[in-house]
């Protein structure tokens, strides 16, 4: 999706678009996550869905971390899908991943909206030796492709012990060439950590804080931008990584729970302790019929009733390097929304 897109086409294209995804589970313990109520992006960063997405509301569970610890978070498009045979996040969606902490004074009940929050991890962007235009270039939203949708995320180890809100967000870039084009995708994990700080508890650092929403503007150079283009040089947006935190290059290779935890099985943490599989509560399975686009996401060719493919209601039909199908299901045409990067299935008028 290009930024030359015509305005008309703008609020469909953002709030329809092929490739949704959720953030859904934390490979360290089990029932923490304030699960979203659709895998639809959020657009306005204005808007307090900002903070852990849309619909979400605290949950009775936390996960015990230790600081210094890694966690994992996952995503990927449909809710309770934990398959690696589809993209994490689908139809070209480039752009960075972060995660922010706030230290709240009980994670079960904060909405996030009045303390701050600080970035611990940051996968944004780096140059691909030969790439034209951004689409080609390395992403931190590719990684997690990479990585069947799993994301290794170190806990500060000087941070102060006590409950914290853990905010993983993707952002895509594919229609950010215009304000109110670029999409969030973010889930909240509810968390206690304990063994903060080199004395054992206390912590000792004081990361600066910033608020949701308020740390971003549609403004943002990291926000408004055409990735379609060369792009030069990225700045993925909010403030910079807390010094104790994580920035990891874009396009490194999958480790640790990354490249081996398999959904079912136990997640070896950095302690060597193996916890429960992750078994967070999920939202409930999409309509098939009927059910607005926005809390679906793009469904795989399959067949129709000749035996022929066909691609489901917004799903991906053509674009630069797409090999799929390109026949839509019954009642909707191949059409170019961002040409010619990105076509998509929709109602035929």
């Amino acid at each position: 999706m290009k930024s030359t897109i015509i305005a008309a086409l703008t609020a469909f294209v953002a709030n329809e678009a092929a490739g949704h995804a959720i953030f859904q589970q934390l490979w360290h313990g089990s029932s923490c996550i304030r699960m979203p109520t659709s895998n639809s992006p959020v657009t306005n960063v204005n808007s307090r869905d900002m903070v852990c997405n849309a619909g979400t509301r605290p949950v009775s569970g936390k996960c015990a971390v230790n600081a210094g610890s890694t966690v994992t978070v996952e995503m990927h498009q449909q809710p309770g899908d934990r398959s690696c045979s589809q993209e994490a996040i689908g139809g070209a969606h480039w752009g960075p991943v972060q995660v922010y902490l706030s230290k709240v004074p009980d994670a079960s009940a904060a909405d996030g909206s009045t303390t701050g929050w600080f970035k611990i991890f940051s996968d944004s962007w780096s140059k691909k030796s030969g790439g034209a235009v951004g689409d080609d270039d390395y992403w931190g939203t590719r990684d997690l492709n990479q990585c069947c949708g799993k994301m290794d995320v170190k806990i500060p180890s000087d941070i102060a012990s006590g409950d914290y809100l853990l905010r993983a967000e993707a952002l895509a870039l594919h229609t950010a060439g215009q304000s109110g084009g670029a999409q969030f995708y973010m889930s909240c994990y509810q968390i206690t950590v304990a063994g903060g700080g080199s004395g054992g508890g206390g912590g000792n650092a004081s990361p600066a804080l910033v608020k949701f929403p308020g740390a971003y503007s549609a403004k943002d150079p990291g926000i408004l931008i055409n990735i379609h283009a060369a792009v030069s040089n990225y700045i993925a947006p909010g403030p910079a990584v807390f010094a104790g935190g994580t920035t990891r290059t874009a396009g490194s290779a999958c480790t640790g729970c990354e490249s081996s935890c398999k959904a079912g099985t136990a997640a070896k943490t950095s302690s060597g302790k193996k916890p429960a599989a992750p078994t967070e509560a999920q939202a409930p399975a999409p309509a098939p019929a009927g059910q607005s686009p926005e809390t679906v996401a793009a469904a795989p060719a399959a067949p129709d009733n000749s035996g022929a493919c066909s691609v489901a209601a917004f799903g991906q039909c053509g674009g630069n390097g797409y090999s799929g199908c390109t026949t839509c299901a019954s009642g909707y045409t191949c059409k170019d929304v961002s040409p010619p990067y990105y076509s998509q299935c929709v109602a035929t008028a």
